[in-house]
């Protein structure tokens, strides 16, 4: 099977909620709840969440890939699981917190989105760094149809990445938006044909897992950087890191082979 038709390939039991698997010096992993499309329980989060970290922290793994399915990456949060909850059972269990580990871990995130991204499926999408989303993916907050709003920072992130006007828009009417739209208003990052909406976004995990490690995460970090510091302080910032990545090998080596017209072999350190 050629690279461009590579579907994902779950080795774990149907009944578990996050697949697993690596593919070289890229962590996958795949939500798995097809029956109410992907919705996200705190049970799921939890999981996600420590399986991210285990990835984070292993130096063989150099870029995470989150997948859903064809048909849904994530239609949202699983309503059946808050619907008759107290304000205070709700404030208590403190669900968001597990959110709060996806948004420490360090290492690139690669986000293969189809189909449904809705709600919480939204917000987790827009947790990641570089969204590979398929022609079909339809893209929203429509929590306002539910009488409530976004909890899990969809009304900061969403806003920070496509503006007050077309966020109060969506946000307040509940619309979607399409691939298209989401590309034209810097949503996501690449637009693919659906029927390549895993190998797409496997491939680009691929290409940054050769790049140095390290200087990716610096890297992302950097950007991050740039939502919360006003820019001189962004720039200084940025400026540290990259005078950090001076004491690295990596550095020595892509400099040495750019200098010797031959491919850089990074070891991550």
């Amino acid at each position: 099977m050629s690279p461009a038709t590579v579907e994902p390939k779950p080795s774990a039991k149907g009944d578990e909620l996050i697949l697993t698997e690596t593919d070289g010096n890229v962590g996958i992993l795949r939500i798995n709840r097809p029956k109410v499309l992907n919705a996200l329980n705190p049970e799921l989060m939890t999981m996600l969440a420590t399986q991210m970290e285990a990835f984070d922290t292993d130096p063989k793994i150099h870029v995470i890939l989150l997948a859903g399915s064809e048909r849904a990456w994530a239609a949202g949060a699983d309503i059946g699981d808050m619907a008759e909850r107290s304000t205070f059972e709700m404030y208590q269990r403190d669900q968001f917190a597990t959110w709060d580990r996806i948004a420490r871990i360090k290492k690139p995130i690669v986000a293969a989105v189809s189909g449904y991204a809705l709600g919480g499926g939204c917000e987790l999408m827009m947790m990641c760094d570089i969204v590979v989303a398929a022609d079909n993916a339809q893209i929203g907050q429509p929590e306002i149809n539910l009488g409530v709003m976004p909890g899990a920072g969809g009304t900061q992130r969403l806003t920070r990445a496509i503006g007050k006007a077309l966020a109060m828009d969506v946000i307040l009417s509940g619309r979607t938006l399409s691939a298209k739209e989401a590309l034209d208003a810097g949503l996501v990052s690449r637009v693919v044909p659906k029927e390549h909406w895993y190998s797409a976004a496997l491939k680009l995990a691929q290409e940054l897992a050769k790049k140095a490690p390290l200087a990716l995460q610096l890297a992302k970090e950097a950007v991050l950087k740039a939502h919360e510091l006003n820019l001189s302080q962004g720039i200084l910032h940025e400026r540290k890191l990259f005078y950090m990545l001076f004491a690295t090998e990596d550095q020595k080596e892509g400099m040495r082979a750019f200098a010797e017209k031959r491919k850089a072999v990074f070891k991550g350190r």
